[in-house]
Parts: structure tokens; C-alpha cells; sequence
């Protein structure tokens, strides 16, 4: 059993999840990660949900605003030993819950072609292929998605 608690990014736990989903993006983006690393730094972001089992942080997700109905899924994590325990999708209904409650109408996200999990996270949770928007506009290595709540 997990339990989830909304906080924001200044919250150390989600800090050194964070840190933990950075380095294996390293590993999977390879030289392209320098791109993606600059659109996900987490000083803007106000909306975070953490995954906790017991006392450890476990999961982590978050959203940001990116239009007036949309809210953009950012930071998605989940630590090796929690993989496949459905934490991932829980705090994803968690952050389209918390965007419903502030009045959205829609969650959008980027991923890469290398995140087959991740892809397989958000099509199970109702999320469809959009284009690539702002700055994944022709990116040949990422994949963006919507889901309209």
C-alpha cells in the first residue's frame, strides 16, 4: 500500500526524486538529455504529488500550468521497487484530480520514444498522441500526449 500527499517542489523528498529520475534520463536521453534537462527544471512548479511507503518517498508527479485550461504533467517518477505496484498511476489520477479541482479542462505531457513504460503508463490512463508541441515541435524523439478531463 502506498499513501499520496499534495505538496510542492520545495518538498526535499520530491527533491531527491527528482534528482534520482534525472540520472537515469541522463543514462536514456544521452547526448539529447541536455535538451530535455532545460525544460524541466522544478523552481516553477507549485503542484506536486508524493508517493510515500511508510515513511519513504517512493513516487513523485507534477503539473504546471501551460495555458488557462491546460495543465502540463511534468517529473513523473517512481523508484525501481515500486515499479509495478500501480503507485505511477495513482499519483497520475492524483495531479488530473487536483487540475479538475483548480478548474482545467486538460493534461498534456511529453515523453520519449525511449520511455516505452511511460508510454504505456499514460496510453492505460486515457492519454492520446497529440503533436508535438512548443518546444518538442520536431523533436523526432519525443511524444506528446492530451487527455481531456
Amino acid at each position: 500500500m502506498y499513501r499520496l500527499i499534495r505538496t510542492d517542489s520545495q518538498n526535499p523528498d520530491f527533491k531527491r526524486l527528482v534528482s534520482l529520475l534525472d540520472a537515469e534520463l541522463a543514462i536514456t536521453d544521452g547526448e539529447e538529455h541536455a535538451f530535455y534537462d532545460q525544460y524541466n527544471k522544478i523552481d516553477s512548479i507549485r503542484f506536486v504529488v508524493l508517493a510515500f511507503q511508510g515513511d519513504e518517498a517512493v513516487g513523485c508527479g507534477a503539473i504546471k500550468e501551460f495555458d488557462p485550461q491546460t495543465m502540463e504533467v511534468k517529473r513523473m517518477y517512481v523508484v525501481q521497487t515500486g515499479r509495478g505496484k500501480s503507485i505511477a498511476t495513482g499519483i497520475l489520477e492524483d495531479l488530473e484530480d487536483w487540475a479538475k479541482e483548480m478548474s482545467y479542462s486538460r493534461c498534456i505531457l511529453e515523453t520519449g520514444v525511449r520511455q516505452p513504460d511511460a508510454i504505456a503508463l499514460y496510453k492505460k490512463n486515457g492519454y492520446s498522441l497529440i503533436q508535438n508541441y512548443g518546444q518538442y515541435i520536431g523533436v523526432e524523439n519525443s511524444r506528446c500526449f492530451e487527455k481531456l478531463l
